[in-house]
């Protein structure tokens, strides 16, 4: 399976996903600003896969900083890379790991610093694989014993440290036994689903067909999907997702036509300091991905285009939302603080040592 990310010596390494199908390039990201510029370019996408960069590039940051200045080093590192993305709470998720692991050591030196901010960073993309895994297994009960699944935008390997969470449902699924065959959708205007999904399942040889994101509805109708899913970049407490952008018409259209709609997505995505998805921020790219593809102009000069890079998919139009932890279902208000270990928002505290997740 292909590495997403990686930390070395040289520095963090990271799989050029602007490049691919067509050309498999390694950066290597030697300095914060590097690896912050690669998450706003998106030589690396997906919330899992940010969060782990995020980490990396605040123990990268901190490895040159001064040593008489590291408080005002690591404000600085932080800023920078929570300044990238908006709507992925998993980079500030990474981020506020971070700061809580340097607050803790800091009257250690400045030596002490910097390994337990490296092995931190490092343990969060190992714990994000075996996460994944566990995603995994636990969504791999509801998907069927055979027939096609309906996927958008790329939640696999590439979008995490390793595996995936949609895909990695899917890729549980197949190592259960079961034969499954994905849809998945191009996924304009960044075409994650046709550049990076079907490329993905490719090298582990499972069938995958292309369709374009307006066939989404003809296939749903047609009887021949089982069932839809997508990962997220952000759930609000009530359940409401953030995910790519075109989410929410499958989802509703899902709805429409009786099909399951899964979101698979680890804790480290839930946001319970917002009450529903209308609070999520969404980040808008620029207009140029819109009217040029690859760099070729498909629309004529000057013409004014939209680019919200998320939409919001009302928790009504979602079966379940798939976590390490368990599964999801409604009221989610209730099934998603359980799984995080919380109990009832009027309790007031946090069973099992667990803290409350931002």
């Amino acid at each position: 399976m292909v590495k997403t990310i990686e930390w070395t010596e040289e520095g963090v390494v990271l799989i050029d996903q602007r490049k691919l199908p067509g050309q498999e390039v390694y950066v290597t990201c030697r300095s914060y600003q590097e690896v912050a510029e690669g998450i706003r370019l998106m030589v690396i996408r997906g919330a899992p896969a940010i969060g782990v960069a995020g980490a990396m590039g605040v123990a990268l940051g901190m490895k040159s900083a001064p040593d008489g200045g590291l408080n005002t080093a690591l404000e600085t590192i932080c800023s920078t890379l929570a300044g990238t993305r908006p709507t992925a709470v998993n980079l500030f998720w990474a981020i506020e790991r971070m700061k809580r692991v340097y607050h803790t050591v800091r009257g250690q030196g400045p030596a002490a610093v910097r390994e337990a901010l490296t092995r931190e960073a490092l343990r969060i993309h190992v714990e994000d694989i075996a996460i994944n895994r566990k995603i995994g297994r636990a969504g791999e009960p509801l998907l069927p014993n055979s027939g096609t699944v309906l996927t958008h935008c790329n939640a696999g390997a590439l979008a995490t440290a390793g595996y995936g969470t949609a895909l990695g449902v899917i890729r549980a699924a197949i190592e259960a036994g079961k034969r499954i065959d994905v849809l998945a959708g191009e996924t304009r205007p960044f075409l994650q689903g046709a550049r990076l999904t079907v490329w993905e399942l490719a090298q582990d040889s499972i069938p995958a067909t292309l369709i374009t994101d307006g066939m989404a509805g003809h296939f749903l109708k047609s009887g021949r999907i089982r069932c839809v899913i997508v990962g997220a970049d952000r759930i609000a407490a009530n359940g409401d997702v953030a995910n790519k952008i075109g989410t929410y018409s499958i989802a509703v259209l899902a709805r429409e036509n009786a099909v399951p709609f899964y979101v698979a997505a680890p804790l480290s995505t839930l946001d319970l300091t917002l009450e529903s998805g209308e609070s999520i921020p969404i980040e808008h790219r620029p207009a140029e991905e819109v009217t040029h593809v690859a760099g070729v102009p498909i629309a004529p000069a000057g013409t004014a285009a939209e680019n919200p890079a998320f939409d919001v998919t009302p928790h009504r139009y979602i079966t379940a939302i798939i976590t390490e932890h368990g599964v999801a279902r409604s009221p989610f208000s209730e099934s998603l603080r359980e799984l995080a270990g919380l109990t009832p928002v009027s309790s007031g505290h946090t069973p099992g040592g667990r803290r409350p997740l931002s």
